[in-house]
């Protein structure tokens, strides 16, 4: 398996690799990794490391990169600022990152890099990722090559290493790439670059032995965009999902009802909600005076200056970035679990992981979402607390019925099913991974036309492929 992240790395990207390599010995493979250096991780979890199978050989190959490695020690300390900093500090680092000449030289800094970095900005790891990989794969005698993406490096390099020990490559998409487009890295880049990442995906479909994608609208997407090469026959739809049993609901007194929020909040919107708390303060303060908002992971220092400025900071709490054992306590003591939709870009709608640990907690959802494939699963489980995230006064009735069903001591009732949630387990999805592996036909066939593409995508994909 080629994974960047990969334990002792703490970030989302992390988990599916983790899942894949605990459960496939169950299925008769054996996994070896190929991964970034240890001393690499900008989101370290050491606690992750107890977790990857003691018989797993781990490789770890340093990326050479220099100047990543500068602006990552940059952006750590920028964190770590804005972790310690109260609401005036935080904004006052920020005014300072939006003066117009740090403004002008982030510009071409990232003009810069979207030209330079290809695929992506691990572009330098790939020759060691290849030599390592092969050298794996002739000491292991290997059957097949996982990469697993972004970064898309890591497929690059799958190809390499296949090309050079003729062991086939299986490629799985955490990540919509060349369909989505919402990172600095991706958003500078020119056109010239992208195209050659359509060449470049083109070719990886073309030679692999399979292609794991997450949801059928995903692969819908890929094959309008890359039908000459896409086989629907290679095609396995694996969503993300989650590890162990589901948990037991245990509902703790409380003078208030607590919801959680857990994960990184830059990406996610929290206007609409911030407002629904507003009129929900507003029209029904006995129901905003039983209720409790935390929000941990990064991003909380913008939400809490935002909801000062609404007047409903004291709904609320921030906290940083706790480690994944930590989040599981916070979990199980909450009364209900919040989930909001991303900010807007090309391709959103298939963004989405939080919801499956999320599934695993057994306590209700709260959505706040868009029309997306979150929303999608949480439908699927049977989840009624969702509301769109652009109508504050769903919203507000939404919080308003988890806030009745509290009182009412009948947050059971708004439980998702466990049945439809056990769909999602690691457990499940690995017998389809072994599937893709083995190059055997999916367990569910992706039929092509069966479903629409997102809205977002449609002015970018046409029914014949890209539009030029």
């Amino acid at each position: 398996m080629v994974a960047y992240y990969f334990p002792p790395d703490g970030s989302a990207g992390v988990y599916r690799a983790l899942r894949f390599v605990r459960h496939l010995p169950q299925r008769g493979w054996t996994p070896a990794i190929v991964t970034l250096d240890t001393d690499a991780h900008p989101r370290p979890d050491p606690q992750l490391l107890e977790l990857v199978p003691s018989e797993v050989d781990v490789v770890r190959v340093p990326d050479p990169d220099v100047w990543k490695r500068i602006q990552a020690r940059r952006e750590e300390g920028t964190r770590a600022t804005l972790r310690d900093a109260d609401a005036s500090q935080a904004a006052s680092v920020r005014r300072s990152h939006q003066r117009p000449v740090r403004r002008l030289a982030r510009h071409i800094v990232r003009t810069i890099e979207g030209t330079v970095y290809y695929p992506d900005t691990a572009r330098f790891w790939i020759r060691p990722a290849v030599a390592a990989t092969v050298a794996m794969c002739r000491e292991k005698q290997a059957s097949a090559i996982l990469a697993t993406g972004g970064p898309w490096s890591s497929f690059f390099a799958a190809k390499e290493a296949s090309r050079h020990t003729g062991v086939p490559y299986v490629l799985d998409f955490r990540d919509s790439w060349t369909l989505t487009l919402n990172e600095d890295f991706e958003i500078w880049r020119p056109s010239w670059a992208e195209r050659r990442d359509r060449r470049l995906l083109m070719d990886l479909f073309a030679g692999a032995r399979s292609i794991i994608l997450r949801y059928e609208a995903e692969a819908e997407c890929y094959w309008r965009a890359y039908a000459p090469a896409l086989d629907p026959r290679k095609v396995h739809l694996i969503p993300n999902g989650y590890e162990g049993a589901i948990g037991e609901f245990h509902a703790a007194s409380s003078d208030r009802c607590r919801v959680l929020y857990t994960g990184t909040l830059t990406q996610y919107r929290y206007d609409t909600f911030l407002e629904a708390l507003e009129v929900l303060r507003d029209r029904h303060p006995a129901d905003a005076a039983r209720l409790r908002l935390s929000f941990v992971g990064e991003g909380g220092a913008d939400l809490a200056s935002e909801a000062e400025r609404r007047g409903v900071s004291d709904l609320i709490e921030t906290g940083g970035p706790v480690p994944a054992s930590e989040v599981d306590r916070l979990q199980r003591e909450a009364h209900a679990l919040l989930l909001l939709g991303v900010k807007p870009f090309r391709g959103y709608e298939l963004v989405g992981s939080k919801v499956f640990n999320y599934l695993k907690a057994a306590r209700p959802i709260i959505g706040i979402l868009p029309r997306d494939e979150t929303r999608n699963v949480l439908e699927a489980v049977g989840v009624s607390t969702v509301a769109d995230i652009d109508s504050p006064s769903e919203i507000v009735a939404t919080l308003r019925q988890l806030l009745r069903n509290w009182s009412e001591g009948r947050l059971g009732d708004l439980l998702p099913d466990r049945e439809a949630c056990a769909a999602f387990s690691a457990e499940h999805q690995v017998d389809r991974l072994a599937r893709a592996l083995e190059g055997l036909p999916p367990l569910t066939p992706f039929v092509p036309g069966r479903v629409d593409i997102p809205n977002s995508l449609k002015r970018t994909i046409g029914a014949a492929g890209w539009i030029q």
